[in-house]
């Protein structure tokens, strides 16, 4: 097997492909046009999110048997041509979701406790512990959308909190376990206090967080997204914290994510509603590092690897 490795990833992945009898070409400067010219020769692609998949690169890809992403997800992959020319595709998702559920976690407390906010006050001489009264988790409703691997290692976090409930909302049946009841969206709308995503980015779930949706919750809310930045509307968002019907978010993820993000801010081209939410106090961001640790980067390759070993190594 000839595998090409088009994004730097842990060193175990080539090593133990190396030690299998695999053949491992490192090329992570050229172009898609320039991978798409040779992709022809290797039986297998291992890859993060430096590009699209799509179809005219797979009818370039005449020999690959696998494409191996170190994340969650596929969605940068034409997945359903992909299966119909027979390749094998492996995601990772159980590599970083413990990572994700800590950060979710980590998220949720600090914007119950106001720390972000009470730690600038401090550095800049200010001591107010009124304006710093925080919330506990104790007695909250929480709602996890999207029960997977990482809506589950989240609810799996909450043990120990004493909330009232953790249920989830998901479009599969039958994914509840013993760290959170399955309810209709009817249900959970009636009764979070907290909303917690973890969906993938696809067709039912970009744009799935708007006004319509906000508004059918009775409670007001918090919400966090480590899952992916499109499935909020962003301006929609907005809106609902000013007038009190999301309370707070913890966003990973961003609507406006892309390569040349940096660029909104040296061209003085801030949306309104990113403008907001970076000057607000009742909203934390982090650069989509939820599954970003030391010990996800490990895990994630080891996935990927012992997944291909079971697909193809006798």
């Amino acid at each position: 097997m000839k595998v090409l490795h088009v994004d730097i990833n842990h060193p175990l992945i080539i090593e133990q492909f190396a030690a299998i009898g695999f053949q491992n070409d490192e090329d992570y400067t050229s172009t898609k046009e320039q991978i798409e010219a040779k992709i022809e020769a290797y039986d297998g692609l291992i890859i993060r999110s430096r590009f699209t998949i799509d179809a005219q690169f797979l009818e370039k890809a005449k020999n690959l048997k696998f494409i191996g992403r170190l994340g969650a997800g596929l969605e940068n992959i034409d997945t359903r041509y992909a299966k119909s020319l027979g390749i094998f595709l492996a995601a990772a998702p159980e590599g970083n979701r413990n990572a994700v559920g800590e950060h979710a976690l980590g998220m949720l407390l600090s914007l119950f406790n106001k720390l972000n906010k009470a730690d600038q006050e401090v550095r800049n001489g200010k001591w107010d512990r009124e304006g710093n009264r925080g919330l506990e988790l104790e007695g909250k409703v929480v709602g996890i959308i999207g029960y997977g691997n990482m809506g589950k290692a989240f609810a799996k976090k909450l043990k120990g909190f004493d909330v009232e409930e953790v249920i989830c909302y998901d479009i599969q049946g039958g994914v509840e376990d013993e760290n959170a009841r399955q309810v209709g969206i009817m249900e959970f709308q009636q009764r979070v206090n907290v909303i917690s995503l973890h969906v993938p980015q696809t067709d039912l779930t970009i744009g799935m967080v708007d006004t319509e949706f906000l508004n059918k919750f009775n409670n007001p809310i918090w919400i966090i997204n480590t899952a992916r930045g499109k499935c909020i509307k962003t301006a929609n968002l907005v809106e609902a914290m000013k007038s009190g019907k999301v309370l707070g978010a913890g966003l990973d993820v961003l609507e406006y994510e892309k390569a040349s993000f940096e660029n909104m801010f040296t061209d003085d081209n801030l949306p309104d509603a990113f403008q907001y939410l970076i000057n607000s106090d009742k909203v934390i961001l982090s650069p989509h590092v939820a599954g970003w640790t030391v010990e996800s980067k490990i895990k994630l390759a080891q996935t990927i690897v012992d997944k291909i070993k079971k697909k193809f190594v006798v």
